[in-house]
């Protein structure tokens, strides 16, 4: 596979691990620009966003998904420390769109396997230790459309095998000993899909029975490696699998703000891009301004683009304080509901920005040597993973009936 070249780099917050949530924020916001270092390398080859995960693991970014009975700052109900989550997610995909999303993919998966109450505490121990000390990364291996069918298991001796094909597999480019988070159809003694029961295996990437197909190359988010996996009856010990639970009734908002922050992070990190452009350069738009620093027109575009940012980081921050603790005041429909609208403002802001970086820097910034335009395709990559328009729609059907529509309606699960 291909992955960015190795880097004599250092993370310039290494060492202990992060004593609580807060500080998690403070060593992304400090990792940022060295992330953005490779963010040029990985949109212009598709390669694996290698040292920016190695970097954020040595700074101790991924303690914010480990509980703190092992190790880790995330406390409270399952969706604790979600604030800390999506503000350093949207450092990560200022720096690179790509970094951003395997981020995510990681984030969800650890949530999903720490709050699993019939996985094995010994599995959960050794991942945590993984995650804290390695930088081990987790792959939500679910997506099916396109591929073969269900992917299944059957019970063996000792274990399971898994068989079948995943068809987008985000965070997969590290290979080794990362982890898939495969979700699949457990196969009872019938061998019927109508009896089967949904599950969970833990398969690592190495395994000689699974095969990456190396098939990712879309427009952005290129270092996702959002790739095809087949797995050809794996075998996974006990232990390392666990049968689906029941999803957190607050599942939806926490998602909706993920995919708010990688947005956010991403139309955040244009802007920052471009206004870095244009102080270099300090050309006007029209001759009669002496520079950029004197052209009202471009302070007015500026000033446009950021309010728009800043309007939707304020939803998005405030709907993940009030997730921490949902239960005091707000149910779960409305928190969803919340979350959607982060969603829709964060993405609405994120395209806005990322489409008009040109109008604000010219035709110079065109240059592949910039890639400026980067940042619009990721932002439209990540924008049509499903759409917004479905999601206001889902918002305006509850606001006009005041009560949440049926999800399957709108959205595809």
């Amino acid at each position: 596979m291909t992955t960015a070249e190795p880097s004599t780099a250092a993370s310039p917050v290494g060492g202990p691990l992060p004593t609580n949530r807060y500080e998690i924020v403070e060593r992304a916001r400090a990792l940022r620009p060295v992330l953005a270092e490779d963010a040029i390398e990985i949109d212009a080859t598709g390669c694996d966003p290698t040292r920016n995960m190695r970097l954020i693991g040595e700074a101790g970014l991924l303690a914010v998904n480990v509980p703190v009975e092992f190790g880790g700052v995330w406390d409270g109900p399952s969706f604790g420390a979600w604030r800390q989550v999506i503000e350093t997610l949207a450092e990560l995909a200022a720096a690179d769109g790509s970094t951003g999303q395997c981020f995510v993919s990681t984030s969800l998966v650890a949530r999903e396997i720490f709050t699993a109450p019939e996985l094995d505490i010994a599995t959960k121990e050794q991942l945590a230790e993984e995650l804290l000390h390695q930088g081990r990364r987790f792959v939500a291996s679910n997506a099916e459309t396109g591929g073969t069918g269900r992917v299944v298991g059957r019970r063996v001796p000792g274990g399971l095998v898994v068989s079948g094909v995943k068809t987008f597999n985000t965070n997969s480019g590290g290979g080794g000993r990362d982890i898939s988070s495969v979700s699949f159809a457990l196969l009872g003694a019938d061998e019927s899909l109508e009896t089967a029961t949904r599950h969970h295996a833990l398969i690592r990437l190495d395994d000689p029975a699974l095969e990456a197909h190396h098939d990712w190359d879309n427009m952005g988010q290129r270092g996702t490696y959002s790739q095809t996996i087949s797995y050809r009856d794996v075998f996974v010990p006990d232990g390392w699998h666990f049968p689906a639970h029941h999803a957190d009734p607050y599942f939806f908002c926490a998602a909706m703000l993920l995919h708010a922050g990688l947005l956010q992070g991403i139309g955040e990190g244009g802007l920052e891009a471009a206004l870095a452009f244009v102080r270099q350069l300090n050309r006007p738009s029209m001759p009669k301004f002496g520079t950029a620093s004197q052209d009202p027109l471009m302070h007015r575009q500026i000033g446009e683009l950021s309010s728009r940012l800043a309007a939707a980081r304020a939803l998005m921050v405030n709907v993940a304080d009030e997730l921490e603790t949902p239960g005091l005041a707000v149910p779960a429909e409305e928190m969803a509901i919340r979350g959607f609208r982060a969603k829709v403002a964060s993405t609405q802001a994120g395209l806005e920005v990322t489409s008009r970086i040109h109008d604000l820097t010219g035709a110079r910034s065109t240059s592949n040597k910039y890639r400026l335009d980067r940042f619009w395709r990721n932002a439209r990559v990540f924008g049509s993973h499903d759409s917004v328009d479905a999601k206001s729609a889902f918002i305006g059907a509850f606001d006009l009936d005041g009560q949440l529509p049926a999800v399957p309606d709108y959205i595809r699960i």
